[in-house]
């Protein structure tokens, strides 16, 4: 398991300059959101083939493992945030959020990315459940050929407020799909936000699909991804369940909303997560030798 961050919340940082903040706070891997500021995927083919590069050149340099996020607010629409998505009413509509996923699919091949995470989108229509499965499965076929070709997973993130929002929404959804390029994205703080708890169970259940892992806190049903010790999570029996399931991809710190203190939130958070890996790996250890468990993590939450 490799401690990793999202550059949606490094927003006002160069791609060089939050890589190098990542590494020296002990992440391994980086979760690359493409935006306006960086990868943009309609800025020019030489600009954008030099910023790969780029890219590429630094995920080397520091050693940094990468997954390739679909998360940017105004690439397609810049009038309306995610907008359009694959379950948008219109063919024509849906057909500029499947160009968008097939050239985020391109940048995840160069850039060597262990997966590519992508969600459904909002439903605002009235159809059956039947309807709306398929008209989502039919966009995802589009672009599962290409996933197969360039070898980059599909992790799929059910999300709050959109179509595909549960672990069984996910699970309905798998079972249109049958195609092993097809996996999941789990974001922690969406589990709590929805009451899907406890939520150590929920992802031993469903842990042979996940690819990729979202973490922040969260509070039961507020979808605002909070740093750890501002939301209501318990987060030890996750990640000691995470540790119990051998848990091999990124964890990866999501807080879109604090680039504005991404200098505190970074190592903060890194210590933070650490410290609970580090407690559950020797709890076993800890409980024999004096009777209790870990100590907590606290002293960070402030």
């Amino acid at each position: 398991m490799k401690l990793g961050y999202n550059t949606n919340g490094l927003a006002h940082h160069r791609f060089a300059d939050a890589v190098a903040l990542l590494a020296d706070n002990g992440y391994g891997a980086v979760a690359i959101t493409p935006d306006v500021n960086w990868l943009d995927p309609y800025q020019d083919a030489v600009s954008l083939n030099q910023q790969l590069k780029e890219t590429v050149k630094t995920l080397e340099r520091f050693e940094m493992q990468c997954v390739m996020e679909s998360g940017a607010r105004y690439l397609i629409n810049p009038c309306k945030k995610h907008d359009p998505t694959l379950m948008d009413a219109d063919g024509q509509r849906r057909a500029l959020r499947i160009d968008y996923l097939k050239r985020l699919f391109m940048m995840a091949a160069e850039c060597n990315a262990t997966c590519f995470s992508f969600w459904a989108g909002r439903l605002d229509e009235q159809i059956s459940q039947e309807q709306a499965d398929q008209r989502l499965a039919d966009g995802i076929f589009e672009v599962l050929p290409l996933a197969e070709k360039l070898r980059v997973p599909i992790a799929f993130e059910p999300e709050p407020g959109m179509y595909i929002q549960t672990l069984d929404d996910f699970r309905r959804l798998d079972r249109l799909i049958q195609n092993g390029w097809f996996q999941l994205t789990v974001d922690l703080g969406h589990l709590h936000c929805l009451g899907e708890e406890p939520i150590a169970n929920k992802i031993r259940e469903i842990e042979s699909s996940i690819i990729n892992i979202h973490i922040e806190d969260m509070k039961p049903g507020v979808h605002e991804h909070l740093m750890f010790g501002e939301g209501t999570m318990d987060f030890q029996p996750i990640i000691q369940a995470l540790h119990d399931m051998n848990y091999p991809f990124a964890l990866c710190v999501e807080l879109s909303r604090d680039s504005h203190r991404a200098d505190q939130v970074v190592p903060k958070a890194a210590d933070f997560l650490h410290c609970m890996i580090g407690r559950n790996k020797s709890s076993e250890s800890n409980q024999l030798s004096s009777g209790s468990g870990p100590k907590s993590c606290s002293s960070l939450r402030s």
